[in-house]
């Protein structure tokens, strides 16, 4: 949301200061500036550092999973956000870049054999890291479909070893208004909740998402971990998790907490049940004028319908 260089008296040449220098001194002044900045206010990005999870991408891509469509450019997919934490526009990348993702951890806790906390940079190394292409469907009616990398959810949730009771997998992201200026906006419920039930969590489709493009998550995707289900409108798949919990009871989802009728648990894309203010009978293509026939569960019915049998008024849409 936030989108943010003299002449002088004229020297001998032998004087000038040297051009790399110069630059190197200015480099050297804005990194300290930005340790500083980062000391004084924990959890606002500091001087960028290599990532240190750069050697795992690009990763092995998962043949299994294959577009019909185009791959949206980079550019666009970079470039149009939603990430209400930062903002209402789509033009979030620069006051994302606030958000310190070094270190990072996830605390695992509810119904569980055991509770922990791990890091991240030790959990992308503890799982196997996978590319998948995927569509994904926004409930706004825009569209893309791009290459993510991650950890297969299903896969997490056996390294965690949920008890027998939970019957829901419960996401939360960070919560820090001093980094993110929307969350300051004390209507909405912060921080951001979302959830599955465990039988979706259980299934192949869902990943959490550490990379696109063949690259580690930037910020505006919500690094450095996120969630893709991609049967579901985009809103559920929650980013920058900061905690993972399994329970009992169904949560209270974030956008379910403010508008029920619009945004409920389930949010699976079907185009014959209109948003209440738009139909989502097709979408726009991001980065083009296309718009197309949306599908049901946006393509993936064949993975995942057989979880909403007995269910179908209730799940189809919200």
């Amino acid at each position: 949301m936030l989108i943010k260089r003299r002449a002088g008296w004229e020297l001998p040449e032998i004087q000038a200061t040297p051009e790399s220098v110069f630059l190197n001194r200015r480099q050297l002044m804005a990194a300290g500036a930005g340790l500083i900045a980062g000391a004084a206010l924990p959890g606002i990005a500091a001087a960028e550092a290599p990532d240190p999870t750069l050697d795992l991408y690009p990763a092995k891509r998962n043949e299994t999973y294959k577009l019909d469509v185009p791959l949206t450019k980079a550019e666009d997919a970079a470039n149009y956000n939603n990430f209400y934490e930062f903002g209402m526009s789509k033009d979030i990348v620069d006051a994302s870049h606030r958000l310190a993702t070094r270190p990072w951890s996830i605390e695992v806790d509810g119904m569980v054999d055991k509770p922990f906390e791990i890091g991240f940079d030790d959990l992308v190394r503890k799982l196997p890291l996978e590319e998948r292409l995927y569509r994904f469907r926004c409930v706004e009616a825009w569209a893309m479909a791009v290459p993510w990398t991650g950890i297969p959810l299903k896969a997490f949730v056996a390294m965690a070893k949920p008890l027998s009771g939970a019957k829901y997998i419960r996401f939360e992201t960070f919560l820090n208004p001093r980094v993110a200026p929307g969350q300051n906006q004390r209507w909405y419920p912060w921080p951001y909740v979302e959830g599955l039930t465990m039988a979706e969590a259980g299934n192949e489709l869902p990943l959490l998402v550490t990379g696109i493009y063949g690259k580690p998550l930037p910020t505006q995707h919500g690094a450095p971990i996120r969630l893709i289900t991609p049967w579901k409108y985009g809103f559920k798949s929650v980013k920058s998790i900061r905690r993972i919990s399994f329970v009992a009871e169904r949560p209270k989802t974030f956008w379910e907490a403010l508008q029920a009728s619009e945004y409920g648990f389930w949010a699976n894309v079907n185009p014959a049940v209109p948003h209440p203010r738009w139909s989502q009978a097709s979408e726009q293509v991001l980065g083009s004028r296309e718009r197309r026939p949306t599908l049901i569960y946006n393509g993936y019915g064949e993975q995942v319908a057989g979880l909403y049998k007995g269910l179908e008024g209730e799940a189809l849409f919200m």
